[in-house]
């Protein structure tokens, strides 16, 4: 029987030189696609800092990662629906790290809602989640990614909007407004080398999606819908953003890029 490929193992992770020394900032780090970012860049040699608001999950991965000999990545305790609190948490680990060539936006929630349930108070809390961060973290980084004479910046999208899927129409929204925020900003930012770019995830495997969807049902979805037959996890997520932080995607900006197994 053929081995099935693991992206996570170390044997089958591409090493790009121009990380090593970059100084990155993400996210919602501290669990499942955000995690693994996290894990990625370090591995490659960056100085990681990030943002959860998730305490033993954050506590834990860093631990995790200094168990395994590798160095401990920058951390706060940081709400995102708070933007003072969000980008006084960039200032604060740029002001200890140095300012970031890299910054993903991995942040987001995709709490299932109805629409005759919808209040406009949860509509404004979805997108202080899942919509507002990341321009406010653009705003904040953007200064030092021009002293720096560049950067990469990579906003995490969502298929669930564009594969039509039901039961979070505040979310789709937010998700579908990446796209907006991201091709709005190409050519202003491009024009000091700092490219934007998006990664589109497909139904991932993180700790999260199997406790709550992954069921029988869920299964044959997977089946029915993705072309390839193997689950989509953290590290393919990760190794896409690895890809366009690098020098290796110079070229690349105000461009999607989808990991869904050929889903969408």
């Amino acid at each position: 029987m053929t081995a099935q490929f693991d992206p996570a193992s170390e044997a089958s992770a591409t090493v790009y030189p121009s990380l090593r020394g970059r100084r990155v900032f993400i996210t919602g780090g501290g669990s499942g696609i955000g995690a693994a970012l996290v894990e990625a860049f370090v591995r490659q040699g960056a100085a990681v800092a990030f943002i959860d608001i998730a305490e033993d999950d954050s506590a834990a991965l860093v631990a995790r990662l200094a168990d395994a000999g590798l160095p401990r990545p920058w951390w706060w305790r940081c709400d995102v629906t708070d933007v003072a609190a969000l980008q006084a948490a960039i200032a604060d680990a740029a002001g200890e790290l140095g300012d970031f060539h890299v910054l993903v936006n991995n942040v987001g929630s995709d709490d299932r809602h109805a629409l005759a349930e919808v209040t406009p108070e949860y509509w404004d809390r979805r997108m202080a989640i899942n919509q507002r961060p990341a321009f406010f973290a653009i705003q904040a980084v953007v200064p030092g990614m021009r002293r720096l004479g560049g950067g990469s910046i990579v906003n995490l999208g969502s298929t669930g909007w564009q594969t039509k899927t039901a039961g979070y129409p505040a979310y789709a929204t937010a998700k579908s407004s990446v796209d907006g925020l991201t091709r709005g900003l190409a050519r202003e930012l491009g024009a000091e080398r700092i490219r934007i770019n998006i990664v589109t995830p497909g139904w991932v495997m993180t700790e999260r999606q199997i406790r709550l969807w992954l069921d029988e049902a869920g299964e044959r979805e997977l089946q029915r819908n993705q072309c390839l037959p193997d689950k989509v996890v953290p590290a393919d997520i990760a190794a896409m953003v690895l890809f366009l932080a690098s020098d290796d995607a110079r070229a690349c900006t105000a461009q999607e890029f989808v990991v869904d197994a050929g889903w969408s």
